[in-house]
């Protein structure tokens, strides 16, 4: 962490502009996770022959985006008041901890986008029945849970699989779910399709920070089964997809090989992993991996679609 750059609440001698401080905040980089899925939800509710609601998708995906946004502030400002975020923290910047906001402001952000996030979800509630007020408030729950309470989910063992089922299946089959009022076993594949390299996301994150998570008693995944098991995991987490890509295919959906296109870039991934491992490196892991999520969303919608 940068101390010496000027704090946006008046702490520092110039005020940060605005718009960068929450654009670091929101971790935008990581929003793609929460598109994505309902991007592949709806092409693939399209092409099974059901009529697009264009108002549905474009309110599935601003409120799985709050979600995620209210997510990353509360764990931004949960992890500053726990004393996770040191001033010897390897990974990006945390607003709370470097300064940039008040932990009070923090708060009431987060308030506000998960209360977003619930109002508009009425909307889709209306729409989409009581498997839509489940998912939703399952949603909510989760985006707190993961830094709040006595036991966050992300101080455990559990938070990788928190992503595959929520950035996962949750997303797709409800994305799903709004367009055509059923469930679908392609659409449960897609969902483990995209959540696996989501939830490789967080792994590289907690093996960058293993040594910070064991100094303060945080029993994630990494610290649970250590690196060398992680890196076996990380490798099946980002090439698993492209096998399940072979299964909704023989299903009928040919045109989803199109994101088999992505493979040489996963296989490069699991590469680095193995021979790096400065923090610069795994954090430039982690944003690379956060793309390859992203390259195989948008590879993957277009190929349902074709």
């Amino acid at each position: 962490m940068n101390t010496d750059l000027p704090t946006a609440n008046g702490s520092g001698t110039t005020q940060l502009p605005m718009l960068r401080v929450w654009w670091t905040a929101i971790r935008s980089r990581t929003l793609s996770l929460a598109v994505t899925p309902v991007l592949v939800g709806t092409a693939l509710a399209y092409d099974d022959g059901m009529a697009l609601h264009m108002a549905a998708f474009l309110a599935a995906m601003t409120c799985a985006v709050l979600i995620q946004i209210g997510t990353n502030l509360h764990n931004d400002v949960r992890d500053f008041e726990r004393g996770n975020d040191r001033a010897d923290r390897v990974g990006p910047l945390r607003v709370t901890a470097a300064g940039w906001v008040s932990p009070r402001t923090m708060h009431r952000a987060t308030t506000w986008t998960f209360g977003l996030a619930a109002g508009l979800g009425m909307y889709l509630v209306a729409l989409g029945g009581w498997p839509i007020l489940l998912a939703g408030i399952a949603s909510l729950l989760a985006g707190w849970a993961y830094s709040g309470g006595p036991r966050p989910v992300s101080h455990t063992p559990l938070g990788e699989a928190f992503v595959l089922v929520f950035f996962g299946w949750v997303a797709v089959l409800g994305s799903y779910w709004l367009q055509s009022g059923q469930l679908s076993l392609n659409a449960w594949l897609c969902g483990t399709v995209l959540g696996l390299p989501a939830a490789a996301v967080l792994l590289v994150n907690n093996y960058r920070d293993l040594e910070d998570d064991l100094r303060s008693g945080r029993q994630t995944l990494v610290a649970v089964i250590g690196r060398a098991e992680a890196r076996t995991i990380f490798a099946s987490m980002v090439l698993l997809p492209f096998a399940l890509l072979l299964l909704v295919a023989g299903r009928g959906q040919m045109g989803v090989l199109l994101a088999l296109l992505a493979l040489p870039y996963g296989i490069q991934l699991t590469r680095h992993l193995r021979h790096n491992t400065s923090a610069e490196s795994l954090n430039a892991l982690l944003a690379a991996t956060a793309r390859i999520s992203l390259l195989l969303g948008v590879l993957l919608s277009i190929g349902v679609l074709l």
